[in-house]
């Protein structure tokens, strides 16, 4: 996996060694791990790393876990985000509280490593469907990311590389309005450097594939804001 498809986690907690732990078995599952040791610092990357999970520790210093939920389950830009939280409460009423925040799984501590991990990769199978080789479908446009093929009224689309992981990112999250920075850190990587015109450009060669054989244009520039599809 490119390391700019790789699936990103954002992993929030304060106690050092479970962060080694869980940021060491993340990387081995093939994950791309930012970290936060408390609240407000996972508030801030949550807006620089664009994560697709977040696994959040109940308990943190500054600003709490659940708070943290709350807040990004309020925010429409950030609701979509799988969150998983961590806690030692084992209570049937603060397993209840956990969720109606927003979190979409609770895990209680202690825990086993491999039963997270694939609580991660249940909520990935949702949130980045491409990873796990499902097939993509958007009014006729049909994107198999097992074979790297796509369809528009059963007619094959050949995009490049560029153009393939660009339509992935749309066809994942339809109606979503992407700023080019984030469809740089998606598609790009975060690592290299690219001029934000650079996403018009092969937006543009995308549209050009998507209605060679007709059709309206599936996607939408959002001026100021980016680009969404349908």
């Amino acid at each position: 996996m490119s390391p700019a498809s790789q699936p990103t986690v954002l992993l929030v907690e304060d106690e050092p060694a479970q962060r080694e732990v869980l940021s060491y078995n993340l990387e081995a599952e093939g994950f791309r791990v930012v970290q936060a040791v408390d609240g407000e610092e996972a508030m801030l990357m949550v807006e620089e790393a664009t994560p697709d999970i977040i696994v959040l520790d109940w308990m943190l210093p500054n600003v709490s876990g659940i708070e943290v939920c709350r807040r990004l389950k309020m925010n429409p830009e950030t609701r979509g985000i799988a969150i998983i939280m961590l806690s030692a409460r084992a209570e049937e009423v603060d397993r209840v509280r956990g969720l109606e925040t927003g979190a979409d799984d609770y895990v209680i501590k202690p825990y086993s490593v491999v039963e997270l991990m694939a609580r991660v990769r249940a909520q990935l199978r949702r949130t980045r469907p491409s990873t796990v080789g499902l097939v993509l479908e958007f009014g006729d446009i049909r994107l198999d990311t097992e074979t790297h093929r796509v369809y528009r009224a059963d007619k094959v689309l050949k995009l490049g590389p560029t153009e393939f992981r660009l339509l992935t990112t749309f066809m994942e999250k339809p109606g979503r309005v992407w700023s080019r920075d984030q469809l740089l850190d998606r598609v790009w990587g975060r690592d290299i450097y690219v001029d934000t015109r650079t996403v018009d450009v092969h937006i543009g060669r995308l549209r050009k594939v998507l209605m060679q054989h007709g059709g309206e244009d599936p996607l939408r520039t959002v001026r100021g804001a980016g680009y969404a599809l349908g």
